[in-house]
């Protein structure tokens, strides 16, 4: 024991030498605390007495609430104010036509002329080389027109067949044709009701039509060809008549879905307004109409739906019909010009 702490004592007294007492250590059961470091936050070196006034000033500052009208504002002076296009069918609807001809003559008279009018007219189609109303619709159809009639058409030959569709089609056309047989068999004076097709009459067609045949009185025209001089093109009208005291041109139509609105006749309103003027320009007539009506019917019997047109709405299908007769006059020419010599 003496031997050692001699050893002690000369260690203690050589230099460069020392002996502290060692650090006490604490040894925890919890691992969380021997295996983690502690985190140094880097804010803490910041001098933030440096900093204050800045932090100071972006927390005080209170700027203008954001709306959809400032950001607006914004945007239209970082990049200049929006400019809203039209589309094509908007442009078409308010440019108007170009060159605009009335739809109802001046020179002839409102009254209608009541002698000699109690048979009516039919004059014979002059098929010429100037195009039929038919023709210009279907030639000027729009681009959406065309689609929904194609794929229609699409459904139909997938559910039919394209044998199937044709027999569909010819027997619609068929229909079509005896209802209007058989509509002028009974507006004309002429005919016999013994001779009469008893079968044009049991169809679902003209009991449909029973109610709208009470308010047409005065029949001028039945199944009877217009043509408009001025405007070069042709038609064949179903009949013009006095419906509920107006003069009218009435267009027969068949349908195997409810059309309860005029929008639901898509081009039959064209069709009609183009009559209208033909006939009030046509020197085979001298008398002068100024409204319209189409007339839904249903092959089930069901109460057709008349749709009639007074002078204003007359006027505001004329302006879209002229605009179709533009177009289709515009087509026609391109289609001169491309045509090799």
């Amino acid at each position: 024991m003496k031997v050692f702490q001699t050893i002690c004592r000369q260690l203690r007294s050589s230099k460069g030498f020392s002996v502290k007492p060692a650090a006490l250590v604490d040894f925890s059961t919890s691992s969380y605390l021997c295996g983690r470091k502690k985190k140094v936050n880097p804010y803490e070196k910041v001098d933030q007495e440096k900093y204050s006034h800045l932090v100071q000033s972006v927390v005080s500052f209170k700027g203008r609430a954001q709306t959809p009208e400032s950001l607006l504002e914004e945007d239209a002076l970082l990049y200049g104010p929006v400019s809203k296009s039209k589309s094509s069918k908007q442009d078409e609807e308010t440019k108007g036509p170009q060159n605009w001809f009335p739809i109802f003559n001046p020179e002839r008279s409102v009254k209608p002329n009541t002698s000699g009018t109690s048979i009516p007219l039919k004059i014979p189609l002059q098929r010429k080389i100037i195009p039929s109303v038919t023709r210009i619709l279907q030639q000027t159809m729009t681009s959406e027109q065309i689609f929904y009639l194609e794929r229609w058409k699409q459904r139909m030959i997938q559910e039919l067949g394209e044998d199937g569709f044709a027999e569909y089609t010819s027997n619609i056309f068929l229909q079509g044709k005896q209802f209007h047989q058989a509509l002028e068999s009974i507006l004309s004076p002429q005919g016999n009701l013994k001779e009469r097709d008893e079968n044009l009459f049991e169809s679902g067609y003209i009991e449909s039509v029973q109610h709208v045949l009470k308010d047409v009185t005065g029949v001028r025209a039945l199944e009877s060809g217009v043509q408009h001089e001025t405007l070069k093109y042709v038609g064949l009208l179903d009949c013009v008549a006095e419906y509920r005291g107006k003069l009218c041109v009435i267009d027969w139509k068949t349908s195997e879905r409810p059309k309860p609105y005029i929008q639901n006749t898509y081009d039959n309103p064209l069709q009609v307004v183009a009559y209208v003027g033909a006939i009030n320009y046509d020197a085979n007539y001298s008398f002068q109409v100024q409204c319209g009506l189409i007339v839904v019917a249903y092959k089930d019997g069901s109460p057709a739906h008349p749709h009639f047109m007074d002078a204003e709405l007359c006027s505001h299908y004329w302006a879209k019909w002229l605009l179709r007769l533009e177009k289709y006059t515009e087509k026609e020419k391109n289609q001169n010009i491309e045509k090799p010599d």
